[in-house]
């Protein structure tokens, strides 16, 4: 669903938002995108395990547990941070996983980053036994595929697609399925130039670039102004956004067009990847450091 955003920008700039966090109620956004075509793929070859990876917060965890028991699946979460094993009750999107049957490994975070190596990889099959692997935040060829479909027919009035930037796959499905005619715009949650290569294996366009300025200090970091931000943003147009990825990147595309980086009479289309389920746990942090919470529409 797309909803325009009343602001009244200068130059006839107009915003509209695609509402890709009301596609399901748990498994939200770029997230049902990138599962849709693994999971089929997991039935296809006759696997009963999904194996994945991710943070202490991970919007990736929460929808592999959730999407994982409703196609029949056992899933094993292997999460960065060995301290968090006593703490999944602190936790609502590991306590969340926990709940839709999600087992856990908990490594290091010096050993999570051998997380693509071959030899820890097998040992985690010898652990485990066999199982389908989904790579941390989801993003292989078939993510790809699935973040393809967000674009649609009647997308094609707009002159740049928005959106935040993790680990590559929304922007690289952004960038394969858009026009000729069409920019898309990536904004990092993450500080680093490594993305480029990354979008790079997936992407068969050069119609793409990243604006590298909205990463608030880096991943999963947040302050007042965003806060503020993303609290007017919900109170003006009933959109809650999530402090990690969508709303860094709402921030910076309303900044940028108050900076005049946009053309005249520019339609602007910002994708709302979801990843609201992480708002409970930035709560948590945000009450302990004595600043404001975040909206919600809970």
């Amino acid at each position: 669903m797309n909803q325009q955003i009343h602001i009244n920008f200068p130059n006839k700039i107009s915003l509209t938002i695609k509402r890709e966090d009301l596609i399901h109620p748990l498994v939200s956004g770029n997230k049902f995108r990138k599962l849709k075509y693994n999971l089929l793929q997991a039935k296809a070859e006759n696997k009963e395990t999904i194996l994945t990876f991710g943070g202490a917060f991970s919007n990736h965890i929460a929808a592999v547990a959730y999407a994982g028991k409703e196609q029949g699946f056992k899933t094993i979460g292997i999460i960065r941070g060995d301290e968090l094993f006593d703490k999944i009750d602190e936790n609502p999107t590991l306590k969340f996983a926990q709940e839709n049957e999600m087992k856990f490994e908990f490594v290091s975070r010096e050993e999570y980053r051998n997380k693509s190596e071959s030899y820890f990889l097998e040992k985690l099959k010898e652990q485990f036994g066999d199982f389908y692997l989904v790579p941390e935040g989801g993003t292989n060829e078939l993510a790809v595929k699935g973040c393809e479909e967000i674009l649609t027919a009647e997308d094609a009035v707009f002159n740049y697609m928005c959106c935040a930037v993790g680990t590559g796959g929304t922007i690289s499905g952004l960038i394969n399925s858009a026009l000729p005619n069409q920019k898309i715009l990536g904004f990092p949650a993450l500080k680093g130039d490594f993305l480029n290569d990354e979008i790079r294996i997936f992407a068969k366009k050069d119609n793409w670039n990243l604006i590298s300025d909205y990463h608030f200090g880096g991943y999963g970091k947040i302050n007042l102004e965003l806060i503020e931000f993303i609290n007017a943003f919900f109170d003006e147009n009933n959109v809650p956004l999530d402090p990690i990825y969508t709303g860094k990147m709402v921030f910076g595309v309303i900044d940028l067009i108050n900076k005049n980086y946009f053309p005249a009479d520019s339609k602007i289309l910002l994708i709302h990847t979801g990843g609201l389920q992480g708002i409970d746990g930035m709560n948590i942090k945000l009450k302990q450091k004595k600043l404001p919470i975040l909206k919600n529409n809970d």
